[in-house]
């Protein structure tokens, strides 16, 4: 069962973290945290991992909105998209399923908040991979 949004991309770890930021920024989110998986867990358990970035990303009017119709909806918040490393070098972008996400609050109302964020993470994933000349998925 699919439950994100991904995008390879050809560019470096970094510049894919950065361009990200900037897509989303385009579409009206804020990185709200910014989570070095890596470092955290190089700090916390002294253990290596790939780069891998959570940003959770927050459009303040759609969560102005959805939390207004469901205020549970807060636990779901906010949407998580993700930069990281494969073990081959590889670098993903890749976003929560707004529609999939939404979908476990069983709340109608939320349903076209999450058809807009779902336009808005592919109009993302789209732009990153237009900026980044992204690689076909094989």
């Amino acid at each position: 069962m699919a439950y994100t949004m991904r995008q390879p991309v050809a560019a470096d770890f970094d510049e894919a973290v950065e361009t990200t930021r900037t897509a989303l920024e385009d579409e009206g989110f804020g990185v709200l945290c910014d989570i070095d998986v890596q470092a955290t867990f190089e700090e916390k358990l002294e253990e290596t991992f790939q780069q891998y970035r959570i940003l959770g990303a927050c459009n303040p009017a759609l969560a102005h909105e959805g939390l207004g119709a469901e205020p549970d909806l807060g636990a779901l918040l906010p949407c998580n998209v993700v930069v990281y490393e494969t073990d081959d070098g590889a670098v993903i972008v890749s976003a929560v399923d707004p529609d999939r996400l939404i979908g476990m609050t069983d709340n109608d109302a939320l349903d076209a908040i999450a058809a807009d964020v779902s336009d808005r993470f592919e109009r993302v994933l789209s732009a990153i991979g237009d900026e980044l000349a992204a690689p076909s998925e094989a």
